[in-house]
Formats: structure tokens, C-alpha cells, sequence
């Protein structure tokens, strides 16, 4: 019998971290929080394929390459998205996603 972390425990916290995010996503009302929540739910995607890969490829690390990947891209999008929202709060001095509907002056 092998000790340890449950497959199901891993699961079931990545889908509750999913699912945060998600809700956090639709119900924020700023756009940095909309943006950490969104960074959830990569990561909970990140979690997942490397206990996929534990699980299906025990001596391949191809889950842990796309992990590498993914957390790549985040940190880039992290990036890009903080430039737009400093640029959107210069233009409207708000970050509120309900006010920025148009980019006039």
C-alpha cells in the first residue's frame, strides 16, 4: 500500500482552485483581481497535467515540460496584462471593467 497524497485529493483541490477562479473571473469587478483569477485557473491546469503525467507517463516528464511551458506564458501574460490595466487606469482612472467601454477621452 502506497502512503502519500491521494489522486482524488489532488483532483479535488485543482478543481476547487478551477472553480474559484472561474467565479472570481465572472464576479470580480476589478481587473487585477480578474486577473489573479484567471492565474488560478492556469494554475490549477498546471497541477493537473503534472498528475497526469505521474500518473500515465511514470517515466516521462512531458507533463512537467508543459507545466514549465504554461507557467512561462503566464508570467507573460501577467506581464502584458498589468502594462494594459496601468495604461487603461492613466486613460479612465478606474480599473473597473464596467466603466472602460470606450477608450475616448
Amino acid at each position: 500500500m502506497e502512503t502519500g497524497i491521494q489522486i482524488g485529493d489532488v483532483l479535488l483541490v485543482t478543481s476547487i482552485m478551477f472553480f474559484i477562479g472561474v467565479y472570481g473571473f465572472v464576479t470580480r469587478k476589478n481587473l487585477i483581481a480578474v486577473l489573479m483569477s484567471l492565474e488560478i485557473i492556469i494554475n490549477a491546469a498546471a497541477i493537473n497535467f503534472v498528475l497526469i503525467n505521474k500518473l500515465v507517463f511514470t517515466t516521462n516528464l512531458h507533463g512537467v515540460f508543459f507545466t514549465f511551458f504554461i507557467l512561462a506564458v503566464a508570467a507573460v501574460e501577467v506581464a502584458i496584462g498589468l502594462v494594459i490595466i496601468l495604461n487603461l487606469y492613466r486613460l479612465k482612472d478606474s480599473i473597473d471593467p464596467e466603466e472602460i467601454t470606450t477608450l475616448k477621452h
